[in-house]
């Protein structure tokens, strides 16, 4: 079984991640995780941090390109290059991906990453965008993918019950 969080922007799903990797002790964990790059309080961009240390950023408004979601250009050829050394689909036990959304999506090698993680007898948990078309559709209608919604009332103890339900 995989498991896909889903949630509102702002709502926490890379908190509940961040969780939940401290939690899961049961196998090895291979992945990511995003983080907001803010200058003065204000919002910039996103970073991308592996679990073996390694750091990207993912999108940034000070990126020009054709690959954009609002005002953030998206660094494909940086996020390849990150996945490639993370060697996600070398996974073993489980597969951390924070997260599965539009930016993300711009790169070819990650849809395909996920695909074959999805696909293989890696478990993967993983947060997904609330709306989204072609693969993140796909990947929600998936019998193998147990969805959670986060929400305001959830948000204090939705690790617990997926801890539960993983481990």
């Amino acid at each position: 079984m995989n498991i896909l969080i889903t949630g509102s922007p702002g709502i926490g799903k890379t908190t509940l991640i961040c969780r939940l990797i401290e939690g899961i002790t049961a196998a090895p964990l291979m992945g990511f995780y995003t983080r907001e790059i803010r200058q003065r309080g204000v919002r910039q961009g996103f970073e991308l941090i592996g679990l073996d240390g390694s750091r990207a950023t993912l999108a940034h408004t000070s990126i020009r390109g054709r690959q954009r979601v609002g005002k953030y250009g998206v660094d494909v050829k940086g996020f390849e290059a990150f996945l490639t050394n993370l060697k996600l689909e070398s996974a073993a036990g489980w597969a951390i991906i924070d997260e599965i959304g539009k930016m993300e999506c711009f790169s070819r090698q990650f849809c395909r990453s996920i695909s074959h993680l999805l696909n293989s007898k890696i478990h993967v948990v993983a947060t997904i965008a609330m709306r989204g078309h072609g693969l993140i559709a796909d990947i929600k209608k998936r019998p193998d993918c147990e969805l959670f919604l986060l929400t305001t009332r959830n948000r204090s103890h939705l690790h617990e019950q997926i801890l539960n339900k993983i481990q």
